[in-house]
């Protein structure tokens, strides 16, 4: 009798408010989507600039710009990962209020980008540190300069390597964006709570909520990895260095073979 009325209330949770879930789950994945990919932009610029490490020959001045520039998106990521989102969204959707008079789905968005911005800055920061050295010393062999090394052989790779980290986070974005309710925004969360609030059906709403919400990660889920195996067959990149003393046995080797082989002609 319980479960007959539990799901009989579920059915018209989704005839009556049907409209206004799916709405709400548009909001979500667009504000999700967006904050993801503007977060990405921002965590190449920040964490390009972190892994940036400067040579014997840079002057005084660019260590001291450096060193400043550091500081900043050091505070800059710090803060933003160091908050609650909810109290980030708060806080910036009144702070400029007055001053650009946006809507709550332009704050949001917002609000998202930068707190993403912040974890992508080290995830992609751990990407290009994860690339061997290597990789740079064959492009510089090549005559590429230091922006075509990033740009051409760096980036890509580190890319490759976030990548998993880099999906995680848009996975956590759908989910965490249910706090953005609090400036008024009508994601999924907002339309389940004034359901709700209508109908004082709180458990079975919560429940086609959560249902929603493990739909929506669980297919972003599959379609990631879908396209990180893509990347993986796809994968190219220029030889690593190797100085493993077998490596450097089977080069000796391979020079002593071709020397004798040239005195034999």
């Amino acid at each position: 009798m319980i479960m007959d009325r539990f799901i009989s209330n579920i059915l018209k949770i989704l005839r009556t408010y049907g409209v206004s879930l799916m709405l709400g789950v548009r909001t979500t994945l667009m504000v999700s989507l967006i904050g993801t990919v503007a977060g990405l932009i921002l965590g190449l610029i920040v964490g390009g600039i972190r892994a940036v490490r400067l040579d014997f020959t840079a002057s005084s001045a660019a260590r001291v710009i450096k060193k400043v520039i550091d500081g900043f998106l050091n505070v800059y990521i710090a803060l933003f990962r160091g908050t609650p989102m909810m109290v980030q969204a708060l806080f910036i959707y009144y702070l400029l209020l007055d001053i650009i008079h946006w809507t709550y789905l332009q704050a949001a968005i917002v609000v998202i980008s930068v707190n993403t911005g912040a974890y992508m800055a080290e995830i992609i920061r751990s990407g290009i540190q994860s690339v061997d050295i290597g990789q740079t010393e064959a492009a510089r062999a090549l005559g590429m300069s230091n922006f075509q090394t990033m740009m051409h052989v760096i980036l890509p790779q580190a890319l490759r390597n976030a990548f998993p980290a880099v999906g995680n986070e848009f996975i956590v974005n759908i989910k965490d964006s249910s706090v953005l309710m609090i400036i008024s925004i009508t994601e999924l969360m907002f339309q389940a709570k004034s359901i709700a609030g209508s109908t004082f059906l709180f458990t079975e709403t919560y429940f086609i909520e959560a249902m929603i919400y493990l739909i929506l990660t669980t297919v972003a889920s599959i379609a990631l990895n879908m396209i990180e195996r893509r990347f993986s067959r796809n994968s190219v990149s220029l030889p690593q260095s190797d100085t493993s003393p077998s490596s450097f046995a089977l080069a000796v080797e391979t020079r002593q073979e071709g020397n004798s082989d040239y005195v034999s002609r």
